[in-house]
């Protein structure tokens, strides 16, 4: 197995599950559980694909500027997956519905949605778009292996370990980011000190579902390549980033190091020889390890590798 081959792959593999459990973190660090993930990454997906196809129409498919298609893909992905967090922002702030059943609704809605309304759309020019922003640096075979693992991915994939830095560092740096927590873990005591409970809670699920979004887009125009979309199974993509916020123990700078894990466990049967069955264990390593992580934090009981105490209770105001 060559491993500078298998670690490039590894990153560009995890980085799909890193949008997805940074958009997730942000969303339970304010106490919602949003368990609709896979459907707001497919709904992110589908966004992006559209973004890219009005983006072609209007300038042509010999005019493609590689920045710009990035934007535009990335503007509807962001748009498409926020208005999917809105439905369930609305439905569990607003509402107080069920926290747990309307993820689950929302994720087989936006699935349904990306496959129905995706094998209706043009597909012909989604391989000529992701070219236009599969790599960012051109000359990366020059620095070797270095250049090779790190050097040789697209604009996504910068752009979520960016994302993830930034948003470790607005939780734990900033005003804001301290309110948030504060309402993820008692909204009764932040609501009391004058905090907008349910405006942090929309703002957190609508950029958080947008973050989550942009996964399902790097998936289908820079993972893939822009060949599969309507079979791509984003869902499943979207457990793992769900199942990866409980492994970085709700820390996104862990989660970078946690995706480049899980992607090497996901990747790793096509390096090595295995059999049907060893190939179903792979498969479900990433949760085991995720099991095992929940169940030692929970011993060691460190207040910082907990979830919000108040993760997935709705908040009634009139019983503060």
């Amino acid at each position: 197995m060559n491993l500078v081959t298998f670690l490039t792959a590894a990153i560009s593999m995890g980085v799909v599950y890193l949008y997805g459990s940074v958009g997730e973190t942000i969303m339970e660090k304010g106490g919602n559980l949003n368990l609709g993930i896979p459907g707001i990454m497919s709904l992110g997906a589908l966004g992006g694909v559209i973004g890219c196809n009005i983006y072609i129409s209007i300038f042509g498919v010999d005019n493609i500027v590689g920045i710009f298609i990035i934007l535009f893909a990335i503007i509807f992905a962001f748009l498409f997956a926020a208005i999917g967090g809105g439905i369930y922002a609305l439905l569990t702030v607003t509402f107080q519905a069920n926290q747990n059943v309307t993820g689950l609704i929302l994720t087989t809605f936006g699935v349904g949605l990306m496959k129905f309304i995706g094998s209706n759309i043009d597909q012909s020019n989604l391989t000529t778009a992701s070219r236009s922003i599969s790599k960012l640096f051109t000359n990366y075979e020059a620095l070797g292996w270095f250049g090779e693992i790190f050097c040789s991915h697209g604009f996504l994939v910068y752009l979520a370990f960016i994302i993830a830095i930034l948003t470790s560092v607005f939780l734990k740096r900033t005003r804001k980011g301290l309110f948030l927590r504060s309402i993820g873990e008692s909204p009764q005591t932040a609501d009391a000190q004058g905090i907008n409970v349910t405006l942090y809670k929309y703002v957190a699920i609508l950029v958080g579902s947008g973050i989550a979004g942009l996964g399902g887009l790097y998936y289908v125009m820079d993972r893939s390549g822009g060949t599969t979309f309507v079979e791509a199974a984003i869902e499943a993509f979207g457990w793992m980033a769900v199942a990866l916020v409980i492994f970085s123990m709700w820390k996104p700078t862990v989660g970078i190091f946690g995706s480049i894990l899980f992607g090497g466990l996901y990747i790793l049967p096509s390096f090595i020889n295995v059999s049907n069955i060893q190939l179903k264990l792979f498969e479900i390593l990433p949760y085991l390890v995720t099991v095992l992580v929940l169940i030692i934090t929970s011993i060691v009981n460190n207040k910082n590798s907990q979830p919000p105490q108040s993760l997935g209770i709705n908040y009634y105001r009139e019983e503060r």
